[in-house]
């Protein structure tokens, strides 16, 4: 029993680090601050329907559009594992955070920032790619819906959550998810190094 589920658990667990749905509630509560219960409602769903349409396209033609331009799935890991990497450590200093200076763009933050490259952004699109190809699409597909959707109640219970976890709670949870995130990234690196080798 445990073997037909693993897959999905295996896939499940990467993808959840690297949309940080927890992470991502102060900022989308700073981001929607003064806004109509109906508005929030909206951003919420324009945010979710915009990083699943990504992520999806990219776990069906990611593998194509790299071998398009040459690249192999090694070549993919190991970029990809660096640029998790460094987006995790830089988010574990001091002073930093993922906040994005939108301006006047209030109407369109629900697709950007939300919606890309908050949740699903460079280390999401790595990471499902990385799950496809050790995995398969249909654990990878099914663990990316899942958190789209823990995504999803996340954003429409933050004030809950808020409430629960507290500020200092809530920026606790992400430091966590930042250096799970980071062990991934390494594992990536390694794995593409082992599978760059074996290549050869």
């Amino acid at each position: 029993m445990y073997k037909l589920i693993e897959p999905f658990i295996l896939t499940f667990i990467p993808i959840f680090v690297a949309v940080d749905s927890i992470g991502n509630i102060p900022l989308f509560i700073s981001l929607v601050e003064g806004l109509s219960k109906k508005q929030r409602k909206r951003i919420i769903l324009e945010s979710v329907t915009t990083a699943t349409i990504i992520a999806i396209l990219f776990v069906f033609i990611g593998k194509w559009i790299l071998r398009f331009i040459g690249i192999t799935v090694a070549d993919f890991q190991i970029a990809g594992g660096l640029l998790i990497l460094v987006i995790s450590v830089s988010l574990l200093l001091p002073g930093k955070t993922r906040f994005v200076d939108i301006g006047e763009q209030r109407q369109t933050i629900g697709i950007f920032p939300l919606g890309t490259p908050l949740i699903t952004g460079p280390a999401v699109l790595t990471t499902t790619l990385m799950m496809v190809d050790s995995f398969g699409i249909i654990p990878t597909f099914f663990s990316l819906i899942l958190n789209m959707l823990i995504a999803w109640i996340t954003m429409e219970k933050s004030d809950l959550l808020i409430k629960f976890l507290g500020t200092s709670g809530t920026r606790a949870f992400s430091k966590i998810t930042y250096i799970l995130l980071a062990s991934i990234g390494i594992m990536m690196i390694r794995k593409g190094i082992i599978q760059g080798v074996l290549i050869r």
